[in-house]
């Protein structure tokens, strides 16, 4: 790929459910004296958790008619979404700063693009489920952008999907959230359990003004201008934090917490994370691999071969950061204030104000990016970001990886995103994105899409379903990327011995035509 120019509250309930695959071998976490000594000092109950999201300016190249903004991705055969907006010199993403003001949208506004997968009920899934038969043949792989006819006066601020998730929501510049996709757990909010193919309005949540949103496997987080999160959606391992244990949340409901103000929200498989305004990080759901950081899994036995979770009902705050030292040491990590938080499927990175990453949960594959697969319990120090000069200012989860921006603008990233190739044990740069200005990043269970400066960019492995915009697809030993840069679209094949062989499409596409002339299939009027 050509390279550009380098310039508390607590609660506890019991999980019904048996121990699911994924590891070889179980690993127990145990403690040494001091760590023991300083979880007994530092777990206390929390304060009361104030701010405002801030926004970090990008600056758009004149000539440009019309660019991405953001992107979204989710699991299994991987349905990319991102959108598009004409010319405005608009800042781009969150940063909270303490004001005790509400939180604000990012002031973009777009129009809404989706490629890849459709067919919500079959994405992750060898067969539909029975219950489902009735949607087995709807739904189709979309290989070139296109809109949904029911969205065409709407201007969209946010796009929220998740690398576990087969639903997405968009949150227009008015703050109103719209969802569709797979909706077995009642995940879209709308009160009933049937799938939508387009976008439809959450009516529950017509009176607020919603900022941001999170998406699990079957379960959704929505935060409010006033600091407070609505969940809905599967809620028998208490993802919902709504103080018990149920089959389906329907229709939003606020989440059992009385502290302050909360800024950011994200979800995994089967656990949710809140950030409150003071950097507090809060954790709830299944605590299996010692996700929600709470120092334990949260296993018991509850009888003959039979493995139960204690899981977390309701927002209980994660109080230990630590790092280990070469010899096993664990020293403790004082003063995290947390900015920012992304979930994989059971896994958990957290950005402080110091720059500094923190990872936990299952270590496999080594998406933690510690240098080995143990499952860490409580919020380990990623070392990598720990020098000067060399923090992070972006964090991301795929499904069994993760990507951390660094203050220098490099990309990292560590992981998997095929488990029959080489695990990246620890962070690693990406070498063929150096020079590119990382605005966003979405990743589903293998694919990757990025908006980078005034590109797209996006990789995977074989076989893909259109996420990849325009790739066709591969024999499963390439990994693709294609760019899309404001004249030309490339791809980019990686062969078997890791040579790089450029091949420019019979059809050189225009950007601003491709995203203002083209007629784009409109689904669902």
């Amino acid at each position: 790929m050509p390279r550009k120019k380098v310039t508390e509250v607590s609660g506890n309930g019991g999980m019904k459910r048996k121990r699911g695959g994924g590891r070889k071998k179980d690993q127990d976490f145990s403690s040494d004296d001091e760590f023991d000594d300083f979880e007994q000092e530092n777990t206390k109950k929390p304060g009361k958790p104030a701010s405002k999201a801030g926004l970090q300016p990008v600056t758009v190249a004149d000539d440009v008619k019309e660019k991405i903004v953001s992107v979204s991705g989710t699991r299994g055969a991987g349905q990319l979404a991102f959108w598009s907006r004409r010319f405005h010199n608009a800042p781009l993403g969150f940063f909270f700063l303490f004001f005790p003001q509400k939180l604000e949208l990012p002031k973009v506004k777009g129009q809404l693009l989706i490629f890849g997968a459709t067919n919500w009920d079959l994405i992750g899934r060898k067969e539909v489920p029975k219950q489902q038969a009735a949607y087995r043949n709807l739904g189709q792989n979309l290989w070139g952008p296109h809109r949904y006819g029911c969205l065409s006066d709407v201007q969209v601020s946010c796009v929220v999907s998740g690398p576990c998730a087969a639903h997405s929501l968009i949150i227009t510049t008015e703050g109103k959230l719209w969802s569709w996709g797979r909706n077995e757990k009642g995940q879209l909010g709308h009160g009933d359990t049937k799938r939508l193919e387009a976008p439809k309005l959450v009516e529950a949540l017509v009176e607020e003004v919603v900022v941001s949103a999170a998406c699990g496997r079957n379960h959704t987080l929505a935060l409010t201008e006033n600091g407070t999160v609505y969940s809905f959606g599967e809620n028998k391992l208490g993802q919902l934090g709504q103080g018990n244990q149920t089959d389906a949340v329907l229709s939003p409901a606020t989440i059992q917490y009385n502290g302050q103000p909360l800024v950011k929200v994200s979800c995994g498989a089967e656990f949710s994370m809140v950030v409150d305004c003071k950097g507090n990080l809060y954790s709830f759901g299944c605590p299996e691999y010692g996700q929600l950081g709470h120092n334990s899994d949260g296993k018991f036995i509850a009888r003959a071969q039979r493995i139960e979770f204690d899981c977390e009902l309701i927002p209980r705050r994660v109080a230990i950061f630590i790092e280990r030292t070469k010899d096993g040491q664990v020293l403790p990590v004082p003063n995290v204030v947390a900015r920012d938080v992304a979930c994989g499927a059971n896994h958990t990175l957290v950005l402080d104000s110091q720059k500094r990453v923190f990872s936990w949960g299952f270590g496999g594959y080594g998406r933690l990016g510690h240098t080995e697969q143990k499952d860490e319990m409580v919020p380990r120090l990623v070392k990598l970001f720990d020098f000067p000069g060399r923090g992070a200012s972006q964090i991301y989860c795929g499904y069994q990886c993760s990507f951390a921006v660094s203050e220098m603008g490099g990309l990292f990233f560590w992981g998997v995103t095929n488990t029959s190739r080489e695990s990246t044990m620890y962070p690693k740069a990406v070498q063929d994105l150096c020079g590119w200005k990382i605005r966003s990043l979405a990743c589903g269970k293998s694919s990757i899409i990025i908006a980078a400066d005034d590109s797209t960019i996006s990789w995977g492995p074989s076989p893909t379903f259109g996420e990849l915009v325009g790739c066709p697809i591969f024999v499963r030993s390439i990994t693709v990327f294609v760019f899309v840069v404001p004249h030309l679209i490339f791809t980019l094949k990686v062969n078997r011995s890791n040579g790089f062989m450029s091949q420019q499409i019979n059809v050189v596409l225009q950007l601003g035509s491709l995203l203002t002339n083209t007629p784009y299939l409109c689904l669902f009027k």
